[in-house]
């Protein structure tokens, strides 16, 4: 539990990444619904925080989901000014709302991204390397008939990030920028094996999906760490329970704990104003 003091005085927002959602029922009212944040929302509310969770098409561009959060921001704060924390796409779509849109009615005063591939990723490159540009209208394609954007996967390349994003949009004087990155190892059956080896011949160090290197954003000081032993989906408390059983059973220690990596972020950010 947070101390008082230590209790952010403004509502956080959470900012979810690529294909992400707040709340997500597939049975509509007859089972629960599954969490993006996957009990982080109501850990930060039980240290008496406001918390927004944002919602943004899942897969939409980066102008599309950012305009989507500054609405949510808009309706959900009430005029109050805002830290955000952002994983992975999140933290993309709040960096163009802050630069380009600046919404008037809309303060930030912090945003936190986490795992975020700020200058891209190489696996964005090698899975559009492998598809072609000849059966990319056939998946996007696809993908629109059954509901889902687009415009998200061609932004997240490397060139895009370095060559268009990133000139046009630098960061606000008035707004404090924190970042997180993270690096893991893994095993065999691990969904993020192929990506991993990818990203480690390219780029270095990271969680399966984003690089340490891309990682990093708000300077030296604004540089909060790495997590190490973390994927990209353990950040927001995704972790397969049994995975963690089998390795306790095998004298393996739990080495990371989202819900308290969570606390100490919101924490950090009772000296904002």
């Amino acid at each position: 539990m947070l101390n008082d003091i230590e209790t952010p005085k403004y509502p956080i927002v959470l900012a979810h990444g690529l294909m992400g959602f707040d709340e997500l029922r597939l049975a509509g009212k007859y089972l629960p619904g599954i969490q993006y944040w996957r009990g982080i929302t109501e850990a930060l509310r039980a240290n008496g925080i406001e918390v927004i969770t944002a919602h943004v098409p899942a897969a939409g561009s980066l102008e599309i989901r950012a305009a989507q959060l500054s609405e949510n921001i808009l309706e959900k704060a009430g005029g109050k000014s805002v830290n955000i924390i952002a994983h992975s796409m999140g933290g993309l779509d709040s960096r163009y709302m802050l630069s380009q849109m600046k919404p008037p009615n809309v303060k930030v005063l912090s945003l936190t991204t986490i795992a975020t591939p700020h200058r891209g990723s190489s696996f964005a490159d090698y899975m559009f390397d492998r598809i072609g540009p000849s059966r990319l209208p056939v998946i996007y394609g696809a993908l629109k008939a059954v509901g889902i954007e687009t415009g998200a996967f061609s932004q997240l390349t490397r060139r895009y990030m370095q060559e268009d994003f990133n000139p046009r949009t630098p960061d606000r004087d008035d707004v404090r920028y924190f970042s997180y990155g993270a690096t893991v190892k893994p095993a065999l059956w691990s969904a993020f094996r192929q990506s991993h080896r990818i990203i480690m011949r390219e780029e270095g160090p990271n969680d399966g999906l984003v690089s340490v290197s891309s990682s990093r954003w708000g300077g030296e000081s604004g540089y909060k760490g790495t997590l190490v032993g973390v994927s990209h989906l353990d950040m927001i408390n995704w972790t397969n329970r049994l995975r963690w059983l089998v390795w306790e059973l095998t004298g393996h220690k739990r080495n990371f704990n989202a819900i308290a990596f969570y606390l100490g972020v919101a924490g950090d950010l009772f000296w904002i104003r």
